[in-house]
């Protein structure tokens, strides 16, 4: 990607989320993939409930863990 294109979509949360909650999105993936097979809500629960992580941060990681498999 050339960097005069700009992230978008789930990505372009990632900054902001390793910035606010001290890890990498390599941490949250793995906590998702610990987490076995849960649907796309229940993930987002699991992060918002056991992590502390706000709404807008837990979908973007799980839409683009999910999508990203």
């Amino acid at each position: 990607m050339a960097s005069s294109e700009k992230v978008q979509g789930p990505a372009s949360y990632f900054p902001s989320i390793e910035k606010k909650y001290g890890q990498p999105v390599t941490h949250w993936f793995g906590i998702l993939r610990s987490a076995g097979d849960l649907k796309h809500m229940e993930l987002v629960a699991l992060l918002k409930t056991e992590h502390g992580l706000g709404h807008g941060h837990a979908n973007a990681l799980v839409a683009y863990y999910l999508t990203k498999g």
